[in-house]
């Protein structure tokens, strides 16, 4: 008894809370003493003000999940931070998950095997967003100093009955369970499998870890199964793809038993193929393709069916007209061949790359590379250039005259054309397509060769068709000026297309990166219309090298232009500046603290400012300077009108942005405003100044 009270004496423990005006704050424990090697529970506690939440690791439509960066003694390591179940916070269209009252954030900490008897500081830096109506950034310094003994671990009375209640809150795992996950057009479906049946499932949930996936705001239908129990996800508009493997946790307001509420799903993402029926449910899984030569009737009709997608429909058409002008000199056919190589081929090296990275272990299937932004930023300059050539502004080839009368241009572009079918065709599906590609991806390279080919083939049939029996080009209207104005017409969906380009680019990488695409179709229509006005066979040749080379040098600078920047932009939004939200009880707070402080007054379409952003508030110099001397960062978004930011503005004489103010943070100290167009060194120079 002696003993337990000297350990009690000597146990120092600091974790007083940190009030912020709408949270507390502390890093609390389950133990006072530890020993080496025997892991033990710490948790971020958070208490908010009534009315008010803080956010789960996805925050849902809105929001930004609590971070938590932990400074621990040499030889500890801690585990990933364990979220309990979040409650669902509905506003108006919009739906958040998030915590009111008091959450316990925990984390294992697992010492080393030799330790040292004496205290050791754990530390922790969190950042927060406590909403109402309104959202507020807050942030705590917390820390705990904990005895390491040799003799046994003490548990902490205060917080050992509050952490063992928020352990049996977390999400538990799945014994015996399997899930799999599989897409229906705009439906993601959870497939459980349990050992045993399951009991009331009225108000289950599934919240999703990953951001992004599913709609947040629809309704979740759950229905049995012979095996389990199903789930039936509505996919979100802004979902391009999906990854390999979902993630979440599965609350049922009934249990589990046990008192386990909540399970921690995993499901690995398959490739299965669904049909709709007038099943209770709205779907149901078609037979599972188990024979090589229905895969391949199924891609061939998927390719037959393919053409007429709105990717694909623009380009194949022009090809058309080209069969209809080559009707009468008797070798159609030899182009249409050709056409049906460029379009084999190009179906060979997809597969064949598709095969390459999937035995590297990726999980990719049809359509893989718009998931990536640079290949769309090519293909988008590439279709709008195409679509300018369909009005005129320039023409494809037109320095390829001289090979006219040996037919290698018409070939050429025959196959190019081909090819340029299937470059445009990939992020299209048609009917029949989805299962057999679906068969065709988890089986040998060779059939899988086999059904691509099929696909191929059966995209170039029609084609084919038309020039190897000039008897049916009868039924395609003669050609004349009507050509040229359905080629105009072709033109139009192009540009279409390129919309739609463009647009999952802004959902992939934000809408920095559309304005610089379309800020590079602007110079890129510069660089062809030279091409175009000038380039002529009609002007001398020194003319036309010089108008090619100037249409070259704006064409490429701008689609690297635009390729650089959503590099840098990836980099930049891992900025490692920690902004807060701009209002004048927050500066008067800091000011008030004696802290240093930098505002940002800016706005989106503030050119500079975001210019500025970009040059000065990603340098690392920058960056290690405003760690060094401390400073709070604070940005005063005027994107939107706010009458908070007008006034503040008048206040230092500006009607506009950009607006930087430095504050030394010493009383009596004037604020420093800095030039509008600020360089990293003009920064660094001035908080050197600080003291």
């Amino acid at each position: 008894m002696l003993v337990l009270i000297v350990l009690l004496l000597s146990a120092v423990v600091i974790a007083a809370p940190v009030k912020t005006p709408h949270v507390e704050a502390e890093l609390v424990s389950e133990v006072r003493t530890f020993t080496a090697s025997e892991p033990f529970w710490v948790a971020v506690r958070l208490r908010m003000k009534p009315q008010w939440h803080t956010y789960w690791i996805n925050p849902g439509d809105s929001g930004l999940a609590t971070k938590v960066e932990w400074d621990l003694p040499e030889g500890f390591r801690i585990g990933e931070l364990l979220w309990p179940v979040p409650e669902k916070i509905v506003s108006g269209p919009l739906v958040t998950f998030g915590y009111f009252g008091e959450v316990f954030l925990l984390a294992k900490i697992v010492p080393p095997d030799e330790l040292i008897v004496g205290n050791y500081k754990f530390s922790a830096k969190v950042n927060w967003l406590v909403c109402r109506e309104e959202c507020i950034p807050e942030s705590a310094e917390l820390a705990l100093v904990l005895k390491g003994t040799r003799e046994f671990a003490l548990p902490d009375p205060k917080w050992k009955r509050p952490l063992g209640e928020a352990k049996l809150r977390l999400p538990a795992s799945l014994p015996n369970w399997s899930v799999t996950a599989s897409v229906i057009d705009d439906e993601l479906l959870l497939n459980f499998s349990t050992p045993s049946k399951v009991g009331n499932l009225e108000g289950l949930i599934f919240y999703c870890e990953q951001s992004g996936i599913i709609d947040y705001a629809a309704e979740q239908k759950v229905s049995l199964s012979q095996s389990g129990f199903q789930l039936r996800l509505k996919r979100s508009q802004y979902a391009a793809s999906l990854p390999e493997e979902i993630r979440g946790v599965l609350y049922n307001p009934a249990g589990w038993g046990q008192a386990v509420v909540a399970l921690s799903v995993r499901g690995k993402l398959i490739q299965q193929a669904y049909a709709a029926t007038s099943s209770p449910t709205g779907f149901r899984p078609i037979q599972q393709i188990t024979s090589v030569w229905l895969a391949v009737l199924l891609a061939f009709l998927g390719g037959l069916i393919l053409n007429l997608m709105p990717c694909v429909l623009p380009v194949l058409s022009i090809k058309v007209l080209g069969f209809v002008r080559r009707a009468e000199d008797g070798k159609a056919w030899k182009h249409g061949l050709v056409f049906t190589l460029g379009v084999l081929v190009s179906f060979w090296l997809l597969a064949g790359l598709l095969l390459l990275l999937r035995s590297g272990g990726e999980q990719l299937g049809w359509g893989f590379q718009l998931q990536s932004p640079s290949f769309l930023i090519c293909l988008s300059m590439f279709l709008f250039l195409l679509g300018l050539s369909l009005f005129g502004v320039f023409e494809i080839g037109l320095s390829l005259g001289r090979f006219q009368n040996t037919g290698y241009s018409g070939y050429t572009s025959s196959f190019l054309s081909g090819a340029l079918a299937t470059v445009v065709a990939t992020p299209c599906t048609g009917p029949f397509m989805g299962s057999a590609l679906g068969y065709a991806l988890l089986q040998p390279a060779l059939t899988t060769l086999v059904v691509f080919t099929a696909l191929a083939l059966g995209m170039a049939t029609p084609y084919l068709l038309l020039c190897s029996f000039p008897s049916l080009l009868k039924y395609v209207p003669k050609s004349g000026p009507w050509m040229e104005s359905f080629k105009k017409l072709m033109g139009f969906l192009m540009m279409g297309t390129v919309v739609w380009l463009v647009w999952v680019l802004g959902l992939q990488a934000g809408m920095n990166a559309v304005a610089m695409q379309l800020a590079a179709f602007v110079v890129a229509s510069l660089g062809v219309w030279i091409y175009g006005r000038w380039a002529s066979i009609l002007n001398e040749s020194r003319v036309r090298l010089a108008a090619s080379a100037l249409a070259g040098l704006l064409v490429f600078s701008s689609l690297l232009g635009v390729l650089f920047f959503v590099r840098r932009d990836d980099v930049d939004a891992r900025s490692e500046i920690q902004w807060q939200e701009y209002s004048p009880a927050l500066v008067a707070q800091l000011l008030a603290a004696r802290q240093p402080v930098f505002i940002d007054f800016t706005a989106a379409w503030c050119l500079s400012c975001q210019v500025n952003e970009r040059v000065t508030f990603t340098s690392q110099e920058v960056i290690d300077e405003l760690r060094k001397r401390n400073v709070t960062m604070v940005k005063a978004d005027w994107t939107l009108r706010d009458d908070t930011i007008t006034r503040a503005l008048a206040e230092f004489g500006r009607s506009g942005v950009p607006l930087y103010v430095l504050y030394s943070g010493i009383p009596g100290d004037s604020p420093k405003i800095l030039p509008e167009v600020i360089t990293p060194s003009i920064l660094i120079e001035e908080l050197k100044k600080l003291k």
